[in-house]
């Protein structure tokens, strides 16, 4: 007998695949839990290798400290920019979202290293050098002594960043860091579960990643800016595409019926920053009109800001080329996809999900 599944059923909204202490979201409070805390919280008081650490410590019961980690990234981030000559051919005529994931996925074990590590550390390096190679430059080697997100900036840079340009960086990579089972993470954990290194399951999650319906929508937010262009021209460009039925990029979300508690938290950070030429004041018009638009056109389940809104502006006002972007998203959920593939492996089992057989049935002996 065929059953027929809901729409949600097919999409396994609601449906639990995993046990896991390293992140949670409430949908219908708006909240989000990273390793026990609130992630605005954790924004304002922990920097990406505090929350690294909390992350790679619950999901292997290790007692790694922050210290630990900068240490281990930093020196990551050399042994990668020493495999670069290895890595970079794979990506010859790609462009960098592309480049990025062929480069990724000739990352490999390094004796004796910790993996979460030489991924996690590997991947600002390649964003980097794929960016620099984009301009025609050389790659810029990395800073072991530098955080994550002060390097990260530099190789994309070749010059060192302000501190509020590192802070900035850091409250984005720590809010985004890791957000439950979203598609590229339930990937990895997929991946993960048979059994696969540690490598594959990461190179599963960014493939998911650069769909446009998981990490694609930063880019688009600032092209729907540019196309606004003015304040005079907000209400009558909004109005004109909510009347064709289009959708207004950063807004709304899969899971939250409420606004994306990370949109306010990377807010505060562009707040932080504006002195660095982000157009808060605009983009906040924008985002203010269309709230109120969305409100009125349903007023029972509008859609409210997600963090790709501000996300857009963040990284654009850091000077991250907008092709970049999904790879910078990548280099700081790399801390949650390595924490939940080895949580995975650890307290799991293979992901096997059944299906509902919706086609032809074989006709009978006889008929």
């Amino acid at each position: 007998m065929n059953i027929h599944l809901t729409k949600s059923q097919i999409g396994l909204d609601g449906v639990p695949a995993a046990e896991t202490v390293l992140s949670h979201v409430d949908g219908e409070r708006g909240e989000l839990i990273i390793a026990g805390e609130h992630v605005g919280t954790l924004a304002s008081q922990s920097s990406f290798e505090g929350v690294t650490a909390r992350l790679w410590n619950g999901a292997s019961k290790t007692s790694l400290s922050e210290a630990n980690v900068r240490a281990s990234l930093g020196a990551a981030r050399e042994r990668a920019f020493v495999r670069l000559p290895e890595l970079l051919p794979a990506t010859r005529g790609m462009g960098i979202v592309d480049g990025f994931r062929a480069a990724v996925a000739g990352l490999r074990a390094e004796n004796g290293l910790e993996h979460e590590a030489t991924i996690v550390g590997a991947f600002p390096v390649i964003a980097g050098a794929l960016v620099r190679r984009a301009k025609g430059l050389e790659p810029v080697a990395p800073d072991p002594n530098a955080s994550h997100a002060a390097d990260t900036l530099r190789m994309l840079r070749g010059a060192s960043p302000e501190p509020r340009e590192v802070a900035a960086l850091d409250a984005y990579f720590v809010t985004v860091c890791d957000h439950g089972m979203n598609a590229s993470t339930f990937a990895t954990r997929v991946v993960a579960s048979t059994q696969a290194d540690l490598f594959a399951a990461i190179t599963a999650g960014y493939c998911a990643l650069t769909g446009p319906l998981h990490g694609g929508a930063p880019e688009p937010v600032l092209e729907m800016l540019d196309a606004i262009g003015s304040s005079e021209r907000v209400k009558p460009w909004v109005d004109a595409a909510l009347a064709r039925g289009e959708r207004l990029m950063g807004f709304g979300h899969r899971v939250y019926r409420v606004r994306d508690p990370r949109a306010d938290v990377l807010k505060a950070a562009i707040e932080r920053l504006s002195a660095d030429g982000a157009d808060l004041p605009f983009a906040g018009e924008v985002e203010a009109y269309i709230r109120s638009a969305l409100r009125k056109k349903n007023p029972d389940r509008p859609l409210e800001t997600n963090v790709e809104f501000f996300t857009a502006i963040l990284l654009d006002a850091l000077a991250v080329p907008r092709q970049a972007f999904t790879p910078i998203f990548a280099a700081a959920r790399a801390a949650g996809w390595t924490a939940h593939a080895r949580e995975q492996q650890r307290t799991g089992r293979l992901i096997r999900p059944s299906s509902s057989y919706v086609g032809e049935m074989p006709k009978a002996s006889g008929e």
